[in-house]
């Protein structure tokens, strides 16, 4: 998901969209101890698009 994409959504649907990313990203973590994912590098690109989201959320609190 790139920054340009995070920023056409509203606040709401940001924020829950935000919650659903890391309930995903603690799944992706558990399965994979135990037993290792295809594709580790989802994980990272996880971690990076919940931080895009973070980053935008705070930055639209800043602007009000």
């Amino acid at each position: 998901m790139k920054i340009k994409e995070v920023k056409e959504f509203e606040t709401k649907d940001l924020v829950e969209k935000l919650e659903l990313e890391q309930e995903k990203l603690n799944q992706m973590k558990l399965n994979h101890t135990i037993a290792p994912l295809e594709n580790p590098s989802q994980i990272k690109a996880a971690r990076r698009d919940i931080a895009r989201m973070k980053t935008e959320l705070r930055q639209r609190e800043l602007n009000k």
